[in-house]
């Protein structure tokens, strides 16, 4: 019969014996590492007492300023060492020379330890320090003279017993350990294989690996990303979906979640204890719209799963649609603004004033092209430039004066930013300063704009003279659905600068007073190599 046959009694009674044994070994480990602890502790205190001693010694402090010193002080030394049972007992002057060694021919030579340092300004201390017979428990202790001025170290050392003879020291404590060990795990051991039994539901082995066999295959067989921890964060689950979607390879479970994925954030499942259904997240530089649940089981929390899927292209689609709104928007307002152009220009040929209507055309002409020159020149993208220029038209039609700063400049976004977020960012702006002003009563309506960058900071500045934003409303305006306005649908666009602005690892400031206007600052690191 073999192993995979026995009963389940059977396998438990076994393994309650391996837990008597496990039991054992623990108890060995600790009492052992106690004793060592203890043996330690003692090492210590004799071998300071034993530096102190010699550094207090008068013949220590009259010879070891002497350059044939160590003639006097090495036979001190070595009676020292062997009344004190010492392992060795070194004497070395300020300039790190040895002026007593065990081993003779070292005495003349310097020292270089590192450990050594702190003794030679005049402090005493103990350390453990590894040599070619074992550990060794050092003291260092300086050497004042009679004017309270340091002239030397000395340094004791103990080598610390091995494990071998830990053991023979310790042989009657282990023997009442094994038997006390073996009487009560023995004892216990019914008890724990009935437990055992109860937690594996009265299965038998075989059916457990059946059931976590067709587990396994039905999570690799879904087409979404699964990732189970444990209350301890440690993987449980890991799909093959999973591991493609985010590039991880190998066998993960078992291993720590910020181990293999440190921007994870399914770890604050456990700490929230309730669910977070469809929220966007990047991990791994994979965008992913994630639903994360807690595991429960009689109302205790066992572990947390996320479900999910790649969102990357999906979003890369969202964002193209952004710009070519943007894009359709500004033809629209572009073809607005040329109709009623002409509709001025047809009016003043039809009432005889060609110069006028000349000097219009040349007036209108070089304001585009001087706008349109300095937005190519200096925003080094064209969505974004595109998204000005037709911001500018859309205000004219507003009857908004949208002034763009001439020191802006724009050679390349931020870390982890692209086209897409800046279209958003500046759209989304710009329709809530427009919003703002449309409600305004205010005769001068405008829009500043600046857009600057070095190498260390990219800065946007968006200033209107709208109706201004409460205090109170400024606490909550970044919310998801939160608006002032009575219409659906809105409550959305500066939410999404907020996340663009968390996704570029940014800032964003509001300096606003109501009827005064309102001022967007935001800041965006552009070299992150350094940050966490």
């Amino acid at each position: 019969m073999t192993i995979k046959q026995l009963p389940i009694q059977v396998k438990i009674t076994i393994l309650s014996f391996g837990v008597v044994l496990f039991t054992l070994l623990i108890s060995s480990i600790f009492l052992i590492g106690n004793v060592e602890n203890l043996k330690k502790e003692e090492l210590r205190k004799r071998s300071m007492i034993t530096a102190r001693t010699v550094a207090q010694l008068p013949e220590i402090k009259q010879n070891i300023t002497l350059d044939d010193g160590w003639e006097n002080i090495n036979p001190v030394v070595d009676r020292i060492r062997i009344i004190n049972d010492a392992d060795y007992i070194v004497v070395m002057n300020n300039q790190r020379k040895r002026f007593s060694h065990p081993n003779h021919s070292m005495i003349g030579t310097y020292s270089s330890g590192v450990d050594e340092n702190e003794a030679f300004a005049r402090h005493s201390y103990t350390t453990l320090a590894k040599g070619e017979e074992g550990l060794a428990v050092r003291a260092l202790v300086p050497i004042l003279n009679n004017k309270s001025e340091q002239v030397g170290v000395v340094i004791v050392g103990n080598l610390l017993p091995g494990f071998s003879a830990l053991l023979l020291d310790m042989k009657k404590e282990i023997l009442i350990m094994l038997f006390l060990t073996l009487l009560f795990g023995i004892s216990g051991s019914g008890l724990l294989a009935r437990h055992i039994k109860n937690q594996m539901y009265h299965l038998e082995p075989y059916e457990l690996k059946r059931i976590l066999e067709e587990r396994t295959a039905t999570f690799n067989a879904m087409h979404e990303g699964v990732i189970a921890i444990d209350t301890e964060k440690r993987i449980t689950v890991f799909n093959h979906k999973a591991k493609e979607m985010l590039g991880v390879s190998g066998d993960v479970i078992g291993k720590p979640i910020q181990s293999i994925l440190y921007d994870t954030r399914l770890p604050e499942i456990l700490e929230l204890e309730k669910p977070i259904f469809n929220q966007e997240l990047t991990v791994n530089d994979t965008n992913l719209m994630s639903n994360r649940v807690p595991i429960l089981f009689d109302h205790n929390v066992l572990g947390a799963v996320a479900i999910f899927q790649d969102r990357t292209e999906v979003t890369k689609i969202a964002e193209e649609l952004t710009g070519v709104k943007a894009f359709v928007e500004a033809l629209r307002v572009q073809n607005h603004e040329h109709m009623n152009k002409l509709h001025t220009i047809a009016g003043l040929i039809q009432l005889g004033n060609k110069d006028k209507a000349l000097n219009y055309v040349f007036n209108i002409t070089e304001e585009y092209e001087d706008l349109s020159s300095f937005l190519s020149e200096n925003i080094g993208n064209d969505s974004l430039a595109g998204l000005l220029l037709s911001k500018v038209s859309r205000g004219k039609e507003l009857g908004i004066h949208v002034h763009i700063d001439r020191k802006s400049h724009l050679n390349k976004f931020p870390p982890d930013l692209d086209k897409h977020d800046f279209v958003l960012l500046f759209g989304n702006l710009f329709e809530n300063a427009f919003t703002a002003l449309q409600q305004s009563e205010s005769h001068e309506k405008y829009v500043e704009v600046s857009l600057e960058q070095d190498d260390e900071l990219c800065s946007i500045l968006i200033e209107d003279s709208g109706i201004g934003i409460s205090e109170e409303d400024q606490k909550q305006i970044f919310k998801e659905g939160f608006t002032t306005k009575s219409e659906e649908g809105h409550g959305i666009g500066l939410s999404l600068v907020k996340n663009i602005v968390d996704k570029g690892e940014g800032t964003i400031n509001i300096y606003s007073k109501p009827n005064q206007g309102t001022s967007f600052v935001i800041t965006f690191p552009m070299d992150r190599r350094g940050s966490a």
